[in-house]
């Protein structure tokens, strides 16, 4: 149990505590802002994405302040500290061994001193520690997407929602850096530029089947058991989990257990830009049916090629393919918008070769001045610095939970389509409930085991 020295003080205890951190930090080590107005940050999993994204894009503001890392692999843990400590130590031109760690992200969330936490672990591990983490009263940025089953998004949606914290989830495609031109596309879609909405058309990468893999020791460095989660005991493979010896694309991305694939993985950002510009932000499809190909081999087993459909309440239609280019394209009655990503940002981003980031069938569309009196989506400048932004002024942010969570239910919905090929699935997207088909609506939910649980 950590044993805080005053709110903004050092903590010298904690499950595998840093040590040898100087015991006053001059301010010159994190620029102006002056320690008492700091922002103090722990970052819960510290693999590929924390250390490429979430955390660079914190520790780069100076009136935030990486103060704890947490991971269940201690090689993981200390590397993460490393990182920390030697970004600031760059910042500041002064050695810098500040970054205290932790085993257990519930230790974390003791510590009184950290405001808010990065959630950056594997999809599995999104909505439960991020209710623990809103239950501890500590504001959370949660990588997409928002959960690996509806039942469990709506209880994050709700435990936020009842905490008063702020959630924001790390779909930064809302965001002006680095991607303005999907504010842009759907402020155009939302004035009428290319007239009503008739379809939408969402184009996701792939993900390659694997190898069988055989048992192997689990790694001393490794909390396996509290890595699996709620999740099934099975045998731990290195392939299932992450790589031991590098930051490479970790295999549970591929396993089912632990996300539902490319359908969660790029489509809660897709899905969600799509919403943006529908203004169906706060609901979902009515209908849904799609197929898709699953390995027939192999210990990797989520979906490959796929084409799902729906249908939303005001008629509008949406195709999401693996076959169709990564991005999201807008028909309507008077033209469309095609708006993708512009460069890659993380390893997982295309690096196929490069197309216009926005493009419209008549070229003027793009040159429209939105009016005073018309509609203006909300602008954020890049999307930690909005939630950080939101934690100062109490403000809504520009992706919050309940948003997130309807990006990744539409998302969901379409996987359990896959799993039920050609059947029309009817989708009350208030009710979230499947109509007439139980064995949709089994899937809507997973058995959780215990202790890790909601």
């Amino acid at each position: 149990m950590t044993q805080p020295i005053s709110r903004r003080g050092l903590i010298k205890t904690g499950a595998a505590a840093a040590i040898g951190f100087p015991a006053i930090l001059p301010s010159s080590v994190f620029g102006a802002t002056a320690p008492s107005n700091r922002l103090n940050i722990g970052a819960i999993g510290v693999g590929r994405i924390a250390r490429i994204h979430d955390m660079p894009e914190v520790w780069k503001n100076d009136d935030a302040h990486i103060v704890a890392v947490c991971d269940l692999d201690t090689k993981r843990l200390a590397l993460g500290q490393q990182l920390v400590d030697e970004a600031y130590a760059k910042k500041s031109g002064k050695p810098y061994k500040g970054t205290r760690g932790y085993a257990d992200y519930h230790q974390l969330l003791a510590d009184k001193d950290i405001d808010g936490v990065l959630i950056s672990t594997p999809d599995h591990q999104h909505a439960i520690p991020a209710v623990h983490a809103v239950q501890a009263g500590k504001h959370v940025y949660l990588q997409k997407p928002a959960s690996i089953t509806i039942a469990e998004g709506r209880a994050m949606a709700d435990a936020v929602a009842k905490s008063g914290r702020i959630l924001q989830i790390g779909s930064q495609q809302r965001s002006l850096d680095p991607w303005p031109q999907f504010h842009r596309a759907c402020e155009l879609v939302r004035n009428g530029r290319i007239g009503a909405v008739r379809h939408v058309e969402i184009g996701l990468p792939g993900d390659p089947s694997g190898p069988d893999a055989a048992p192997m020791p689990i790694p001393a460095n490794l909390n396996y058991d509290a890595w699996l989660g709620s999740t099934p005991e099975v045998y731990y493979t290195e392939i299932r989990v992450h790589p031991q010896d590098s930051f490479d694309r970790p295999g549970w991305l591929r396993l089912e257990q632990f996300g539902a694939g490319m359908i969660t993985g790029w489509g809660a950002h897709h899905v969600d830009i799509a919403h943006w510009g529908m203004d169906m932000e706060h609901s979902g499809p009515v209908e849904v049916w799609g197929r898709a190909e699953f390995p027939k081999s192999g210990l990797w087993n989520v979906h490959g090629p796929f084409e799902t459909r729906a249908r939303y309440a005001n008629g509008v239609t949406m195709t999401i393919s693996g076959a169709l280019p990564n991005g999201i394209k807008f028909i309507g009655s008077e033209g469309s918008i095609f708006v993708t990503r512009s460069g890659p940002v993380t390893a997982s981003d295309p690096s196929g070769p490069k197309v216009a980031p926005l493009v419209a069938s008549n070229p003027k569309i793009l040159d429209s001045v939105i009016g005073p009196n018309e509609v203006h989506l909300y602008r954020s400048p890049e999307q930690h610095r909005n939630w950080l932004d939101s934690m100062r002024t109490g403000q809504p942010n520009i992706s919050p939970a309940e948003l997130g969570h309807r990006a990744c239910s539409t998302c969901l919905v379409h996987s359990i389509a896959m799993h039920l090929p050609d059947q029309h699935l009817r989708w009350d997207p208030k009710a979230e409930r499947f109509l007439g088909n139980d064995d949709a609506n089994a899937r809507l939910s997973r058995t959780m085991r215990k202790p890790y649980m909601i």
